[in-house]
């Protein structure tokens, strides 16, 4: 385990690095930031959604390849824009985020729907072919779905209540 005064230092420097003074005292800087990593996350999100859907069995006559072909396009697009608009937003404020018990959901949420998507790609969506169209998905796609539909809302939820914790 980490010593606590060793990542707190670790935060204070990145608030204190050249690139987290710039942003935080630019008028249009962190703003702009901050509407990337909203537009991204709505993508990600949205498409993640779309997709959990479709395993729920909404729109059937969609085959699963089809969907999960067109939908992780965007998916991975929308990381191009989360990762690093999220690492600067953090750097920004490491040392407050880092204590914040939201953030700290919020990225357990976050490797939680990580790990959900890994296991459904390496072991579910093997058998596909199976179920690619208008056959219910298996109860394991079933709920991969819908826990990723959970751990995305609560993500965004860490995501909003952030400022109020």
């Amino acid at each position: 385990m980490q010593d606590p005064a060793f990542l707190e230092s670790i935060f204070q420097w990145l608030e204190s690095s050249s690139l987290a003074i710039f942003i935080r005292q630019s008028h249009w800087l962190y703003p702009a930031v901050e509407i990337i990593h909203i537009a991204g996350f709505a993508l990600l999100v949205g498409a993640a959604v779309l997709f959990d859907l479709r395993l729920l069995g909404f729109s059937r006559k969609l085959p699963v390849k089809d969907c999960i072909g067109h939908l992780i396009f965007w998916a991975r697009i929308s990381l191009i824009a989360v990762i690093p608009s999220g690492l600067l937003l953090f750097i920004v404020e490491a040392t407050s985020l880092a204590s914040n018990s939201a953030f700290q959901i919020k990225l357990i949420l976050i490797a939680a729907a990580g790990l959900n998507a890994a296991i459904f790609h390496r072991f579910t969506l093997r058998s596909v072919d199976e179920w690619n169209t208008q056959a219910p998905a298996p109860p394991a796609a079933r709920i991969a779905g819908l826990l990723s539909i959970l751990f995305w809302f609560g993500v965004i939820t860490c995501g909003r209540l952030i400022a109020y914790v």
